[in-house]
């Protein structure tokens, strides 16, 4: 805890990020990216993640957007047939949810490691082939971290900064994670440990969910490793961080703190 209080207050320190710089690997990638109304960002974002050296597979997992986004998605993966896939759901169904049905679909298409990003430019697809990289060092999750040196925040007000720190400081204290950012979406899972993490069995679908993934990666001896990120605060389309959101958290650590002191 005070290693990740230092690491988490202390100023952030620029270093040159070696975004993009990494080679093509033999490795199957699929990127995860739920969309909810993003018509404004899914394209942009869609043609900055298939220009990437490392070659991903993207599979956009969308909520029937009222916005249009699910014909953004589908008029892509027309484009680029062997690269995009398209996985409609009926409603806005939870973040979680749109995970794991996007997990199932990159497991049964073998792919070697399984990126989770969000679809509003916060989390920089630039930074892609740095996770990759770190997964090939034989970390089995690597996560995209804010709170790392060399990691940093921009565009946030000074509520929203405190609410993710405070979220981050809670986990830690109450469930004894070791990453330094617990609740950042931005991860580059090993297949083999999605196939090990029982995903039937997860309650939590909010932003939560990644509280609890992480919980199970780290109760089953996992690898995991951080990279440092730019994380930017979306400049189109509304956030998806609302109250319910916030106090969802508070139940899911709360659970997940009670089965920790029921196992010892």
């Amino acid at each position: 805890m005070t290693r990740w209080l230092w690491h988490a207050l202390r100023p952030s320190v620029d270093f040159p990020e070696a975004y993009g710089k990494v080679a093509p690997m033999h490795r199957q990638i699929t990127v995860i990216v739920p969309t909810y109304n993003e018509r404004e960002n899914l394209e942009r974002l869609a043609r900055q993640i298939l220009s990437l050296p490392v070659a991903p597979k993207l599979l956009i997992v969308d909520d029937n957007s009222p916005d249009g986004t699910g014909a953004i998605a589908d008029a892509l993966a027309s484009e680029f047939p062997r690269r995009v896939e398209v996985l409609h759901r009926a409603g806005k169904l939870g973040l979680g949810s749109a995970y794991i049905a996007g997990f199932r679909q990159a497991l049964a298409a073998q792919s070697d490691y399984i990126i989770t990003m969000d679809a509003d430019f916060s989390h920089p697809p630039q930074a892609i082939p740095a996770l990759v990289a770190k997964a090939e060092q034989g970390f089995d999750l690597v996560i995209g971290s804010r709170y790392v040196r060399g990691g940093r925040i921009e565009g946030w007000p000074w509520p929203r900064y405190v609410l993710s720190w405070g979220a981050n400081a809670f986990a830690h204290l109450l469930l004894g994670l070791h990453a330094h950012d617990a609740t950042g979406g931005f991860r580059c899972y090993r297949r083999e440990v999605l196939e090990a993490v029982p995903l039937d069995a997860i309650f939590s679908n909010g932003y939560s969910f990644l509280i609890e993934m992480l919980c199970y990666v780290q109760a089953g001896n996992w690898r995991v490793g951080e990279v440092p990120i730019t994380f930017t605060n979306r400049r189109e389309g509304r956030s998806k961080v609302s109250s319910d959101e916030i106090v969802k958290a508070l139940y899911t650590v709360g659970k997940l703190f009670l089965r920790r002191l029921r196992r010892g």
